[in-house]
């Protein structure tokens, strides 16, 4: 069985039952701010990957990295992103319960990954990095979605950091 099958159906289920896509023009710009964001680091972290997707099952057949990267691209992050800014409660512990849940769906579908093995960490990345890495980016989300100027410049600072905490080498850069 497909992996990217099985989640693309649990995807588009969650759309349809808890997706706000009425609102869709609304979160257009935070959803592409994700994408951003990601297709930089692939493009950044192509020669020092801190994650890699594996191929699992029969994905194998015909998925790469890329394959699976993109798809979690074009399926996984609207309907986060519907989900998510669809559902932000106005109160702020409740805001901060909201994207602590986030944090938790992605580490757990992390967890997983890793232990069927249609994922592998790199570089001294691991599932702690990832957890708190949700958490930062759940709350940038979030920001950007109200104040996207300082959703850019928070990101930048979050990049920086990461990049000196993982001491990447600048030999990784064309």
């Amino acid at each position: 069985m497909s992996l990217n099958v099985i989640y693309g159906a649990i995807f588009i289920f969650s759309a349809i039952k808890w997706g706000d896509w009425k609102n869709w023009k609304a979160y257009y710009p935070t959803f592409l701010f994700l994408m951003v964001g990601d297709l930089v680091y692939q493009f950044l972290f192509f020669k020092h990957s801190m994650w890699e997707y594996v191929p699992f099952g029969s994905d194998k057949s015909w998925a790469k990295h890329t394959h699976i990267a993109f798809l979690i691209m074009l399926i996984k992050y609207p309907v986060t992103i519907s989900i998510f800014l669809g559902h932000m409660p106005k109160v702020p512990w409740k805001k901060l319960l909201h994207i602590l849940v986030w944090t938790l769906v992605y580490t757990i579908n992390e967890f997983f990954d890793l232990k069927i093995g249609a994922m592998v960490h790199k570089n001294g990345w691991n599932l702690g990095w990832s957890a708190f890495f949700s958490f930062v980016m759940f709350t940038v989300l979030a920001v950007h979605f109200k104040k996207p100027l300082l959703a850019w410049i928070l990101s930048a600072i979050y990049a920086t950091f990461l990049w000196n905490v993982f001491d990447v080498p600048e030999s990784i850069l064309k």
